[in-house]
């Protein structure tokens, strides 16, 4: 006869746990996959994005940012005279909202770009959501460093003689 101890028993699956862990599974704070909502309630997230977004430039559209005394000043522009990298983007929205890309691009390319960009992410928004599969947006920190420097480039080129066509 071995004289060896037996092994001992696992915990029954109900024993008493430390506050904030999931029973079983390998990791104990996790939880599971949240699933789509069923039917049209799936869309209501992208819709009201959307819904936003259109608000917004519907009311840029009709409120001339051009015309003074409609929008607030950018406090940089009023206390420094140097233009900050969102200046000039109320009028590119107006030029985008009208059609005009060239006046848009003219005004603030870079808000430009930022309007198509975030057309692309909505549009893949909406066929993922359409195909039941989850939107996973992980951006890098280096992308958003590389974005910054972007900005300050922008910044700086536009406020010198040089950089005057991306003056508004």
């Amino acid at each position: 006869m071995d004289a060896s101890p037996l092994p001992a028993a696992p915990p029954p699956r109900d024993a008493a746990r430390p506050a904030g862990h999931a029973p079983g599974g390998p990791y104990p704070h996790a939880h599971p996959p949240r699933r789509p909502a069923a039917g049209p309630r799936r869309f209501a997230a992208p819709a009201a994005t959307l819904a936003a977004v259109a608000g917004a430039f519907g009311y840029v559209a009709t409120v001339d940012p051009n015309e003074p005394g409609h929008y607030p000043v950018c406090p940089l522009f009023r206390l420094t005279g140097l233009l900050c990298p969102g200046c000039g983007g109320l009028r590119s929205a107006h030029a985008f909202a009208h059609g005009d890309l060239l006046t848009a691009l003219g005004s603030n390319a870079v808000a430009t770009a930022g309007y198509l960009l975030f057309a692309a992410f909505w549009a893949l928004w909406l066929v993922r959501t359409a195909r039941r599969r989850p939107l996973r947006v992980g951006v890098p920190p280096r992308w958003w460093w590389g974005i910054g420097a972007l900005m300050v480039v922008f910044s700086v080129v536009r406020n010198l003689p040089a950089g005057s066509a991306l003056a508004p």
